[in-house]
C-alpha cells in the first residue's frame, strides 16, 4: 500500500500545480524506481478527465547509450520529439535514480552532444511555457539513492520529502494557495529593482535586472516549491561568485565552484573538483557562459543540502543562479542547451542589496522590504 502523503501529492500536483482538465494530454516521465508515484499520478490524471501519456526510463539506459553512441547517434533528434512538445498540455518529470553516479565517468563532451541535440526542444519547451499554452511541474520521489546522498535513512528523506511539500499541512492545497499570493507580492517588489547585489564571502556579484519580469513559483512548476526567480540582463552581470554547495548536472557533481563575470558572461572559472567537466559544460554553446536565471530561495522547510536541486534551491536564505538558458517569459532573451542551477547560501553573513538598499540579510527579507513571513504552515 502507498503510503498514503503519496497519494496527496499526486492529487496536489494534478489539482493544483496542473489545473488539470478533461481532454489535456499530459506527458508522466519518470524511472522505474518512482513506480508508485508514477502510479498515483496516472490515477490522478485520469480521475481529472485527462489523459495521461507514461514514460518510464530504466536503470542504466543513460550509461549504455552515452558510453557507446556515435557523434550521428548522439545527434540525432527523434522525429516525434518536437511534434510531442507541440501535443501536450501539461508535462510532470519526476526525479529519483538507483544511483546518482552512474554518469561519474562517462565523457561530458557525450553528455555536452546529447544537450545540444535536444536544444531544440528545450527551446520550443520554454517558448510554449512562457506563452501560457504549456503547464508542467518537476517533483521527485524519495528512493534509497537519494535518501543515502543526503545522510538520511529512506524513512528520515521520506518525512523530509513530504515535509517539504507541505503534505503533513490540514489542508496543503490552501497552504500552497496562501503562500502563493504573499509570493506573488514579493515578484511585485522585486519587478521595480533595477540591480541586485549579492554579498557573501567569496562573493561580491552584481547582476542588472531592470524591466525584467520576477515569477513567484508557488507549488506550480516545482513541487515542493518555494522561490522567486527572473532572468537578469544578458550584459550586467560582473563580479565573482561561489557557490557554496557541490553542483550537479547529467550525472557528475562539481564541487567549489568560483565564477567570476564581465560584460554578462562567465570570463573565468574554478573548481576544487570537476573543473574540466566544468569547462566543457560552459563551452557547450555561446549561452552556457552567460546567466540564464537568478533566484531566491524561499522554502523555509527546506534547511539542509540534499544534492537534490529541486530542494536545495528551495533552501530558505539562499539564492540560486543557473548558467545557460533563460526563461522566456521572465524576459531572458538567453539560449543554451544548458540550464545549470548553483546555490550560494546566504543564511550566515550574507546580504543581498537591490540598487544600494539592503533588503535581504542572513537568509531573511528585512521587514523594511517585505514584512510578510514565508515559513511552511504548522503541520
Amino acid at each position: 500500500m502507498n503510503d498514503p502523503r503519496l497519494v496527496t501529492m499526486a492529487d496536489v500536483i494534478t489539482g493544483y500545480s496542473l489545473r488539470l482538465g478533461e481532454g489535456d494530454v499530459v506527458l508522466i516521465g519518470g524511472p522505474a524506481v518512482a513506480e508508485p508515484l508514477l502510479v498515483e499520478l496516472t490515477r490522478a490524471v485520469l480521475e481529472r478527465g485527462a489523459v495521461p501519456r507514461v514514460r518510464v526510463t530504466l536503470d542504466g539506459l543513460d550509461r549504455a547509450f552515452l558510453t557507446r553512441a556515435s557523434d550521428a547517434q548522439l545527434d540525432w533528434l527523434p522525429p516525434y520529439a518536437l511534434d510531442e512538445m507541440e501535443t501536450i498540455a501539461a508535462r510532470i518529470t519526476v526525479h529519483g535514480s538507483c544511483n546518482t553516479r552512474e554518469l561519474a565517468n562517462v565523457d561530458p563532451a557525450a553528455i555536452a552532444r546529447r544537450s545540444s541535440a535536444a536544444r531544440p526542444v528545450l527551446e520550443r519547451f520554454m517558448q510554449r511555457s512562457a506563452a501560457g499554452e504549456l503547464r508542467w511541474c518537476v517533483t521527485a520521489f524519495p528512493c534509497d539513492a537519494f535518501a543515502q546522498d543526503s545522510d538520511m535513512s529512506l524513512t528520515d528523506y521520506e518525512n523530509f520529502v513530504y515535509s517539504a511539500a507541505w503534505l503533513d499541512a490540514p489542508d496543503p492545497i490552501a497552504a500552497w494557495t496562501s503562500f502563493g499570493v504573499r509570493m506573488t507580492e514579493l515578484a511585485e517588489l522585486m519587478g521595480g529593482v533595477r540591480t541586485l547585489r549579492v554579498l557573501t564571502e567569496d562573493t561580491d556579484l552584481t547582476v542588472g535586472v531592470a524591466g525584467r519580469t520576477w515569477i513567484p513559483a508557488k507549488g506550480d512548476r516545482n513541487f515542493p516549491d518555494g522561490e522567486v526567480f527572473t532572468g537578469p540582463i544578458e550584459t550586467e552581470t560582473e563580479g565573482h561568485v561561489r557557490f557554496s554547495f557541490p553542483a550537479a548536472i547529467g550525472g557528475r557533481e562539481v564541487r567549489d565552484i568560483r565564477l567570476r563575470f564581465e560584460r554578462g558572461r562567465v570570463v573565468a572559472g574554478e573548481a576544487a573538483s570537476g573543473q574540466e567537466y566544468l569547462r566543457q559544460m560552459l563551452a557547450m554553446d555561446d549561452g552556457a557562459s552567460v546567466l540564464g536565471e537568478f533566484a531566491i530561495g524561499t522554502n523555509y522547510a527546506v534547511k539542509q543540502f540534499t544534492k537534490q536541486v529541486l530542494f536545495d534551491e528551495k533552501i530558505g536564505g539562499t539564492c540560486h543562479m543557473a548558467v545557460g538558458a533563460g526563461y522566456p517569459d521572465t524576459g531572458s532573451t538567453n539560449t543554451s542547451a544548458l540550464h545549470w542551477d548553483m546555490v550560494c547560501d546566504l543564511r550566515s553573513g550574507g546580504e543581498i542589496q537591490a540598487d544600494g538598499e539592503p533588503i535581504f540579510r542572513d537568509g531573511r527579507f528585512l521587514p523594511s522590504f517585505f514584512a510578510h513571513p514565508l515559513d511552511p504552515p504548522a503541520g
